[in-house]
């Protein structure tokens, strides 16, 4: 399905309802597996979510995951744990996505994993091996946080528990941060010392969980007000607080005109600063939020320099080509001139195409969209990809400017 875009807005003002957060939802899911306990409240109605939460609740051999990347990961570990023979498979771009860092941790800890295609990658046939623990696990912590967290929320329950060693440069730290809080919510004192992550071995304890809405996906609430440059929108239950690090997000829209009223029952965007002439920030901690940063900047003229997008490679799509492709039809020339950064200098071509590719990704679709506010006849092409993630996103942008 492909949507055309024919906003015509000057100022924005309404309320946007966000889904429960896709990032705490997957975690809880694997610890409630784990604990015994019952799945959370408001948990995440996203693709990925559902995924996982029918992967973990089926005795089924074959688990097809799509194109659901932390399910992926999360059910790996957890399937080398609780023993039987799965063949662990998704989308062909699944297949194209690594796991051999989480593979080859595995196997040190006695799993019997198999590749089933290409060496390194999806899919996997997992068989039944005890796991052992007692020891200190050096891990490459430089492609995905993921592999971190999932070898995490296994280790409680192994013998003598589990010690990990971070080598290389440490990207999305905040989602392994995340993993350390709710572990901890469910009774595991995990400690961390620097690079060294150390976890006991102990049961998990059941709790009753709520899941808070998800900071990520306001970000395309930001884009929006930033774009127009008049407005305000409210997102109710969203915490300063929060154990997802996008929530530090609202310290980078500043520099983009938004200010952030926190409120008892949620959040306040308002248009009511400055620009800056010049962004610069590493999105090493938020890299989901990097796309979303690059086009608002793009729409507002605003030159940029960003870093910390070593992960945007190996996302449903490579990001960073993704953007720099879609941004040249829309008259913007980005340049890549070092791997894992991205800059553009006002450089501009002729606008070539109003159709927006979205590559199976549900985040090129939706920080693409507020360009129509800018564009209007703009077209996202496979618009329903953000059903990944945030399945009334359409919804929620209608309310506010239809």
């Amino acid at each position: 399905m492909d949507r055309v875009i024919a906003w015509d807005k000057t100022k924005i003002e309404g309320v946007a309802v966000l889904p429960a957060s896709k990032s705490i939802s997957n975690r809880a899911l694997v610890l409630c597996a784990l604990a015994g306990c019952p799945v959370p409240e408001n948990l995440s109605d996203s693709d990925d979510t559902r995924v996982l939460r029918e992967a973990l609740s089926t005795s089924d051999r074959l688990v097809n995951v799509g194109h659901a990347g932390t399910a992926m990961r999360f059910l790996t570990a957890y399937f080398a744990l609780k023993g039987g023979v799965r063949e662990l498979t998704g989308s062909e771009r699944m297949k194209q996505r690594p796991v051999q860092v989480l593979v080859d941790a595995l196997r040190e800890l006695g799993a019997s994993i198999a590749y089933m295609g290409d060496e390194g990658f999806p899919p996997l046939w997992i068989t039944s091996a005890p796991l052992q623990g007692g020891r200190s696990l050096s891990l490459d912590a430089s492609v995905s946080s993921q592999y971190v967290s999932a070898l995490m929320m296994i280790a409680p329950l192994l013998p003598g528990g589990l010690t990990l060693d971070l080598e290389e440069r440490i990207v999305s730290a905040a989602y392994i941060r995340m993993t350390v809080g709710m572990m901890r919510l469910f009774g595991v004192d995990v400690r961390l010392e620097g690079k060294k992550i150390i976890i006991p071995e102990k049961g998990y304890i059941p709790v009753n969980l709520r899941v808070e809405s998800d900071w990520t996906a306001a970000s395309y609430f930001y884009e929006m007000v930033s774009i127009v440059g008049l407005g305000e929108i409210f997102i109710s239950d969203l915490k300063k607080d929060s154990l997802q690090g996008d929530a530090l997000q609202y310290r980078l829209w500043e520099q983009l005109g938004v200010q952030t009223e926190w409120q008892e029952s949620g959040v306040l965007l308002r248009v009511v600063g400055e620009n800056t002439d010049f962004f610069e920030a590493d999105f090493t901690e938020m890299p989901d939020l990097a796309l979303t940063f690059i086009v608002t900047c793009c729409l507002k003229d605003i030159p940029f320099h960003i870093c910390g997008l070593e992960t945007l490679y190996v996302k449903e799509c490579d990001r960073v080509a993704a953007s720099i492709r879609e941004l040249h039809k829309l008259g913007y020339d980005l340049d890549v001139s070092v791997h894992g950064e991205l800059s553009w200098n006002r450089e501009r071509n002729t606008l070539i195409s109003l159709e927006i590719d979205t590559y199976q990704d549900h985040r090129m679709a939706m920080a693409f969209a507020p360009v129509g506010l800018k564009l209007p006849g703009l077209v996202i092409r496979n618009a329903g990809v953000v059903t990944k993630s945030f399945p009334t996103f359409w919804e929620q942008l209608d309310k506010l400017l239809i």
